[in-house]
């Protein structure tokens, strides 16, 4: 993995110039600079993994021990400017065995880990206006749960943006975010260069739930199969029913067009529907997701937290040209201190209504304070009848230190 910042200092040299000036106007001979520096707070986040895969095809079972080094800190804020890095390490012991598809181990299957170091973040802050902030440089970036835009923080090596971002919260119940995407730097350990705009508009002041509107403007530079338009609104809460119950719900609408440079013609949707409810500590779901496709080009969603949709075992993590429709129960509690999750999904093509298969997956989180957690998770699928896919077991064994 290598740091690049030729897209920040390209794209961005005059905001670049901006920030730095005004840091430099306002801390000039002021003693307090040097106290925002030193009182600043240092961040350490390490992360074992032990993940195993296994196929049927002529791949040899993967198993991969990785361990992700996360040193960070951010400095105190002055005159509403603040500063943030953080350095990324992720190494492979005793072997690497597994494909991470950068090392070339290709008779394995894959396990998106790469190793290398990198600079995770490194972004300048101000937070000088009322209820705003604005961040410029290499940062996260998690819009609502996820879906669209998020930091794949499953992975070893998460997914931050070279980007220009603001939030503002001034409009009573609202937050209002902006960001422009300059690259995305991938769990790969590669760059995605683009010029793409995020907005996203919450409000909170309705006693049901959150209404979410949004925009994603995608625009890739090497990659404009993938560049698309998509507007959507999200509605998502709870509502209490008695003293210890609550009904779960979520509906979400989107519509994604081509974008940017892409060649491709197409008009596709959305949806997701989930119900559920909290009963004694136990939530029980039931969702419907639709990611349409008419059989040459699907709806896409490349900046999401893919993971965390449509299965822990990542079959779907590019839609299938004929679109995908995903039937999802999931049941979890707390025992003992132990957080627990069974979910199973069921597949099939949008357009064709064929099988693509099923999944069903278990996990358990113990943390330990605030400082340490152990997991375990394993997830089946069962293939169906979609080329290429084939039945694949996983299995993952973490430990966590966080200060």
């Amino acid at each position: 993995m290598q740091c690049n910042y030729k897209s920040i200092s390209t794209i961005y040299p005059w905001a670049a110039v901006a920030l730095l000036g005004g840091m430099w106007q306002s801390t000039a001979g002021a003693s307090s600079f040097a106290e925002a520096l030193s009182g600043g707070k240092p961040a350490l986040d390490m992360r074992y993994r032990l993940e195993t895969v296994e196929q049927d095809n002529a791949l040899k079972d993967a198993t991969a021990s990785t361990l992700r080094t996360r040193l960070g800190y951010t400095t105190g804020a002055f005159q509403g400017l603040s500063a943030h890095l953080d350095f990324e390490n992720i190494t492979a012991f005793p072997d690497d065995d597994y494909n991470s598809t950068a090392n070339g181990n290709t008779q394995y299957s894959v396990v998106a880990d790469p190793e290398g170091s990198e600079v995770n973040q490194a972004y300048i802050a101000y937070g000088g206006l009322a209820a705003t902030v604005a961040k410029f440089g290499r940062q996260r970036i998690k819009l609502d749960n996820d879906r669209f835009i998020g930091n794949v923080g499953w992975r070893q090596n998460e997914q931050t943006f070279d980007a220009f971002s603001i939030s503002n919260a001034s409009l009573p119940d609202t937050t209002l975010k902006y960001a422009y995407v300059h690259n995305a730097n991938r769990i790969f350990g590669t760059n995605a260069d683009m010029t793409s705009h995020l907005l996203n508009a919450a409000y909170k002041g309705w006693s049901p739930g959150t209404l979410t509107a949004y925009a994603y403007l995608l625009d890739y530079e090497n990659s404009a199969a993938l560049s698309s338009d998509t507007f959507g609104l999200r509605f998502s809460g709870a509502s209490a029913v008695g003293a210890d119950s609550k009904v779960l719900y979520s509906i979400e609408y989107a519509q994604q067009s081509d974008g940017g440079d892409n060649l491709a013609e197409f008009d596709l949707n959305y949806s997701l529907l989930e119900l559920g409810g909290k009963v004694s500590g136990v939530t029980a779901k039931v969702g419907y997701e639709v990611l349409e496709g008419d059989g040459s080009v699907s709806l896409q969603t490349p900046l999401a937290t893919l993971h965390a949709f449509n299965g822990w075992t990542d079959q779907f993590l590019s839609t299938p040209s004929d679109g995908l429709e995903d039937l999802y129960i999931s049941v979890g509690g707390v025992v003992q201190g132990v957080k627990l999750l069974a979910v199973y999904h069921d597949f099939k093509g949008n357009d064709s209504g064929d099988d693509y298969g099923s999944e069903w997956g278990i996990a358990a989180v113990k943390p330990f304070g605030k400082m340490y957690k152990l997991s375990a998770k394993f997830a089946s699928y069962s293939a169906g009848d979609l080329a290429g896919k084939v039945d694949t077991d996983k299995l993952w064994l973490s430990a966590e230190l966080k200060i």
